[in-house]
């Protein structure tokens, strides 16, 4: 039975390889040899790390395995990342029953139901945004004038954001989301954000909208730092992940044109495309991170109480066990059982939100421009490595 006595088999984040829609080989070799490694962490704490879709499945399922933060032994993953919990807490660093209790508060915007009767207008918001970037023009970054602006306008649709404030909190965004950023710089935006998200609120008391923010003043049940909180995050989270996994997808796509060839002529097979890709590119390369709350034994190996759990879900995404041939793109594949939003009671609340906004996005792309083609070499590309969720800082496009 291994312990926690073993020597670290690497330091996390592992440096990345040639292909950077890839996982580090570093892990992709754990997973084949040591799946569940000793690891050191940036600050020199020691984690494990988990790289098989079977063991981060049972993981994320299980209620022994923690994902309150402020638990001794909580592994962090920046400086950044520690400071980012010190203040007000949201539900996905929580545990149930209060995870369970605020989560249901907002389980009802994103059913797929109401998701889907959003199709029309965010149809109608993607088809706005491809007349802008089109007209006069035959080049254009796709991040900046589409795959960034689609789910920020939609989001702030939904929360009830202004947004003319989207620099402001795209700004606040980045610097939450570094890797580099230190605990002051973090410390200092997310104030920003959440006095601003705080103000907005109390606004609403007043001068309520059709917005989540102002749906939640109506409930009554929490207090405006809560709900500054609970905005936040799904600011934060609901455009910078899909506005990642769209222009990433559209690269993924570029460099495999025998894929898009066939969603050109299939345009019907979108939306399985859309679980394919996120299986291949799962945008979240830094892992989801645990604290085991009591000793467990997962698959021979002791994992002791207090000690910290990383899943490296992009490397489970590729775990030949679960989908052959898991380093190639096919997007004929039956990818549904990918973890991409992870898995068990945390798993993403906004992934019907942010299918429809990836189906949308690829089936205006495709339709609208045929000759969607890339501006710049691919080598010159600049990837958000730097980043906790993955992606491109641009993407030049010509058609």
């Amino acid at each position: 039975m291994a312990t926690a006595a073993q020597t670290p088999r690497f330091t996390h984040p592992a440096a990345r390889g040639t292909c950077p829609f890839a996982p580090p080989p570093a892990y992709q070799q754990a997973q084949h040899e040591e799946p569940i490694s000793r690891i050191s962490l940036w600050d020199g704490s020691p984690s494990w790390l988990l790289t098989r879709h079977q063991d981060i499945k049972a993981v994320l399922s299980d209620a022994r395995f923690s994902s309150d933060a402020s638990r001794p032994g909580f592994p962090f993953l920046s400086a950044g990342a520690r400071e980012l919990t010190s203040g007000q807490p949201t539900f996905v660093r929580m545990d149930d029953p209060e995870h369970a209790r605020l989560r249901r508060m907002l389980t009802g915007e994103f059913m797929i139901r109401k998701v889907e009767a959003l199709r029309p207008e965010v149809q109608r918001i993607a088809d706005d945004l491809l007349d802008r970037m089109t007209e006069g023009s035959h080049r254009a970054d796709l991040v900046a004038e589409f795959a960034l602006p689609l789910p920020s306008l939609v989001i702030c649709l939904l929360l009830g954001v202004p947004y003319q404030d989207h620099e402001f909190f795209q700004d606040c965004s980045r610097v939450l989301l570094r890797r580099a950023s230190t605990a002051e710089d973090v410390k200092a935006a997310q104030a920003r954000l959440t006095r601003y998200l705080e103000q907005l609120t109390d606004a609403k008391r007043t001068e309520p909208d059709d917005g989540i923010l102002s749906r939640l003043v109506e409930r009554g049940e929490l207090d405006t730092g809560e709900i500054g909180a609970m905005g936040r995050l799904l600011l934060v989270a609901g455009h910078e992940t899909t506005a990642n996994m769209t222009s990433l997808s559209v690269l993924a796509l570029l460099r495999n044109p025998d894929q898009l060839d066939h969603l050109r002529r299939h345009p019907e097979a979108v939306p399985a495309a859309v679980e394919e890709l996120l299986r291949y590119l799962t945008i979240v390369h830094s892992g989801l991170t645990r604290v085991a709350t009591e000793d467990v034994d997962l698959d021979g190996v002791r994992i002791r109480a207090g000690e910290g759990v990383i899943c490296m879900i992009n490397t489970a995404n590729r775990d030949t066990a679960q989908f052959p041939d898991g380093d190639a793109l096919d997007v004929t594949r039956d990818a549904r059982l990918h973890l991409a939003f992870g898995f068990g009671v945390h798993q993403c609340l906004g992934q019907p939100l942010a299918r429809l906004e990836l189906q949308i996005a690829l089936t205006t792309l495709l339709r609208r421009l045929p000759e969607l083609r890339m501006a710049t070499a691919f080598e010159d590309v600049r990837f958000r490595g730097e980043m906790l969720v993955y992606g491109v800082h641009e993407l030049p496009v010509a058609w």
